[in-house]
């Protein structure tokens, strides 16, 4: 029986919408996500080097499976100009059939 893929929602977080679509175009054009989303205009809070800093961001929704998700990590790694990027994957436990299976067909 073939195993059933699983699916994710990575959320990634730049500063730049050159460099959000860059990485967006990447990771399609190399099948890693079946679909990247844009969300300009995230004010991120974080502490970083020990002091409270923001950030004006641009938040990218990846869709994808667990079977892409250790080369988009590198892919989204090597591309990004943060020295720590955040990158988190959600599983996806339910979703539309047809939409789930159209993440299938359009990923590795």
């Amino acid at each position: 029986m073939a195993k059933k893929k699983q699916h994710l929602l990575v959320l990634s977080t730049c500063q730049g919408k050159i460099i959000a679509k860059n990485i967006a175009n990447e990771l399609i054009t190399n099948n890693l996500a079946a679909c990247v989303q844009l969300v300009p205009d995230v004010q991120s809070f974080f502490c970083w080097a020990g002091k409270i800093d923001s950030s004006d961001e641009i938040l990218l929704l990846i869709k994808t499976t667990t079977d892409c998700y250790e080369e988009l990590e590198q892919k989204l790694r090597s591309m990004h100009p943060y020295e720590l990027p955040e990158i988190i994957a959600v599983s996806i436990s339910i979703g539309f059939n047809e939409y789930l299976s159209w993440i299938n067909d359009n990923t590795k």
